[in-house]
């Protein structure tokens, strides 16, 4: 599953540099697929909808961080754990259960962003 960051979160920011999807933004801020990733294109996020990699998407969550769902990778193939998780002062960073996915779809994701 992909991880969320609850309203709990203090804007303190420790988490959006440890994200080796470039998943995470602070609240209000548009994101686009293309950040921090290798892919080019178009991509087809969860709702369906194939989009222009650079095109800006709407903020996930205006008053804090948030982490953007078809970005993240939990760190798959990356670390043994979510970084975000690791490093949030306040617990903050936790699995989403609306999301439940499996090893495979999560590290099928890191591939499809570090072409």
């Amino acid at each position: 599953m992909a991880i969320i960051i609850t309203d709990e979160c203090i804007n303190c920011g420790a988490c959006e540099p440890e994200c080796p999807n470039n998943a995470i933004y602070e609240g209000g801020v548009e994101w686009a697929i293309a950040d921090g990733t290798g892919v080019e294109g178009t991509y087809t996020i969860e709702t369906g909808e194939t989009v222009a990699v650079d095109a800006q998407q709407a903020p996930v969550e205006e008053d804090f961080y948030f982490i953007v769902p078809d970005k993240c990778t939990e760190c798959k193939g990356f670390h043994e754990e979510p970084q975000c998780a690791a490093v949030c002062p306040v617990d903050c960073c936790v699995p989403d259960p609306d999301r439940e996915e499996t090893e495979e779809v999560l590290l099928a994701r890191k591939a499809r962003l570090h072409i």
